[in-house]
């Protein structure tokens, strides 16, 4: 079974074209005004006091801009930006030879810092607070502690999953953010922009059909962006209008409200198999032989935003506007008092 076109968008690794694409400083990015302002604010005040900045905590789902602020971050103190993931640091020694290897006021981002390793998170917290790491040295009673001092860093970390962050990692930054969805407007702005870096013509109303069916979010706007570029190219004259964005979304299966063949799938079996539930997500992974995972961060954020599904302490729960949607009979009784 394929991956839907937002799920390849989402989770892909990140591409020389979406490297291309990334904004190098606050003025250049657009959307998340309030995040911006805050971290522009640290910034400053850092510089004022020449210290090094508080560390840094980005949440929100896949796709928004996480990695791009961190190297914004890195930029805005004039340091190097040192990446890596949780899923990354297998042992202690992974973790050493990372924080040895900065400078002072480097940034050191941690993309997925969720899925860190317990033992590791217990190394990390001294580094955090006190820029030392304690590390122990062989095992049994010939075991010993050795204590590196660090220079004083910044550490960033990303997570699509804020609530599987423990609390004691959690208090240990110093700005926790949560990025939000895009609206059409910002989107079209992010279009028009990429556009430009890519050479591409396009209109006004080309750029907003893109943006109202880019989720939310500007990763799959560039990847749309892609693929209306390259349709525009081969079958019109190469620039992208409405009518050609419009006839390039619908031939990879995403319509007018920003669904693809996924998404309506999900609705049609959370009505047809399962009632319109509740149901668990382990049973629509199931039903439509797709990874729980991604189910719930690619396909349910975007149905929950726009109002086509809830999730209840039940379980998930089609809304009236799924059943319009797929065109079923919107029921009453019963399965009303669910909404």
């Amino acid at each position: 079974m394929g991956e839907s076109y937002y799920s390849q968008a989402t989770e892909a690794p990140v591409t020389s074209f979406d490297l291309s694409l990334r904004p190098p400083a606050f003025s250049e990015f657009c959307g998340q005004e309030k995040i911006k302002e805050r971290l522009l604010l640290m910034v400053e005040a850092a510089r004022q006091r020449g210290d090094v900045l508080d560390h840094v905590l980005l949440s929100g789902p896949p796709g928004l801009g996480k990695t791009t602020l961190a190297n914004i971050i890195a930029n805005a103190v004039g340091r190097r930006i040192h990446t890596t993931s949780g899923p990354q640091i297998e042992k202690a020694g992974d973790l050493a030879g990372i924080l040895t290897s900065v400078e002072k006021g480097d940034v050191l981002f941690i993309d997925e810092i969720h899925r860190l390793h317990p033992a590791i998170e217990e190394y990390l917290y001294p580094a955090m607070e006190d820029f030392r790491l304690d590390i122990i040295i062989d095992q049994g009673p010939n075991a010993r502690s050795i204590q590196l001092n660090l220079p004083k860093f910044t550490l960033v970390g990303a997570t699509t999953r804020a609530g599987m962050l423990t609390g004691p990692l959690r208090s240990r930054f110093g700005l926790v953010n949560r990025l939000d969805y895009y609206s059409a407007e910002e989107l079209c702005r992010i279009i028009h922009r990429s556009a430009g870096l890519l050479d591409v013509p396009i209109v006004e109303e080309g750029a907003k059909e893109i943006a109202l069916r880019s989720r939310g979010t500007p990763r799959v706007a560039n990847s749309l962006l892609r693929w209306v570029r390259d349709f525009a190219q081969v079958k019109a004259d190469g620039v992208i209008s409405a009518s050609v964005a419009e006839d390039a979304l619908g031939m990879i299966d995403i319509d007018e409200d920003g669904l693809d063949e996924m998404d309506k799938r999900l609705l049609e079996a959370l009505i047809f198999k399962f009632a319109g539930g509740p149901v668990g997500l382990s049973s629509l992974a199931v039903a439509l032989g797709e990874d729980a995972s991604t189910l719930e961060d690619v396909h349910e954020p975007f149905l929950i935003m726009q109002g086509f599904m809830k999730r209840t302490p039940r379980g998930r729960v089609a809304m009236p506007s799924a059943y319009e949607k797929i065109g079923a009979p919107v029921p009453s009784g019963s399965q009303g008092m669910l909404w």
